[in-house]
């Protein structure tokens, strides 16, 4: 499915199936919906013509940031959904991958992609991650970090199992429904950095983040994007806490775009 999605004017049959769609594609990509509904190959087809690049964008900022071979990194997947991320990771040479997700469906279809090495049931904001301090090289987290879905307090949790001078890679939506949510996550996000607990190394703003998924946000879309909305990547090194303790990745200087 090719193109931009029929954006119909709520007339006809098409926009409530474009609806249906938002309901379903919102806990597909996020994996933190409270749906147990089994997502069928259409659903699929259509996050494909959804044009959903977070995953690739994310997973190329983390992956530039890293010296030295890939496969030897231990990877956390935070509310991975179906395994959309870790589709990425492997493509990099990134093997050491394990997932966590609020919804024991998306698990299950992560699960049969065979792309892990490790799969939790956890909700992300209600329980702490299940694995102690200081586990993972680097922590991402695509596609969740929205309003009724992972809150920004729980930030600092990735940033718990993250080893000293590992990664956390963050993503968010930027479209103006998005920029509330947006506003109060960069305040937590700054808040770890103002109290040394973090560096932000990576601002990444991106134009083309997704096919707009509904009449309103299409309005609000420039004809610039094309009917997409923006979204934002984020990456940060997570400080050392005594001289000499370091994480496996070693860092590459990145600079904004």
């Amino acid at each position: 499915m090719g193109g931009k999605l029929p954006f119909s004017t709520g007339q006809g049959k098409g926009w409530p199936q474009r609806q249906q769609f938002t309901r379903l594609g919102n806990n597909l990509l996020c994996g933190t919906g409270t749906s147990e509904a089994i997502l069928p190959v259409k659903l699929r087809r259509d996050v494909a013509a959804l044009k959903y690049r977070a995953p690739r964008l994310a997973v190329d900022c983390l992956s530039q940031a890293l010296q030295g071979p890939p496969h030897d990194a231990l990877i956390l997947d935070v509310a991975c959904g179906t395994g959309l991320v870790a589709v990425e990771l492997q493509a990099r040479g990134f093997l050491q991958v394990q997932g966590v997700d609020g919804s024991p469906e998306m698990l299950k279809q992560a699960r049969a992609r065979g792309l892990y090495n490790h799969l939790s049931l956890c909700t992300l904001g209600q329980e702490p991650l299940p694995y102690p301090k200081g586990t993972f090289d680097a922590v991402i987290i695509v596609g969740a970090l929205s309003e009724g879905q992972v809150p920004c307090s729980a930030i600092p949790e990735l940033l718990r199992v993250t080893k000293p001078g590992g990664l956390v890679c963050l993503t968010t939506r930027t479209n103006p429904s998005s920029l509330p949510y947006k506003e109060a996550l960069e305040a937590a996000l700054d808040s770890l950095e103002q109290a040394g607990a973090w560096e932000r190394l990576v601002t990444q703003p991106v134009d083309h983040w997704e096919l707009a998924t509904s009449e309103q946000e299409s309005g609000l879309a420039t004809c610039a994007n094309d009917g997409f909305i923006s979204g934002v990547i984020y990456l940060y090194r997570k400080q050392e806490t005594a001289q000499g303790e370091r994480g496996r990745l070693s860092i590459q200087p990145l600079i904004d775009h």
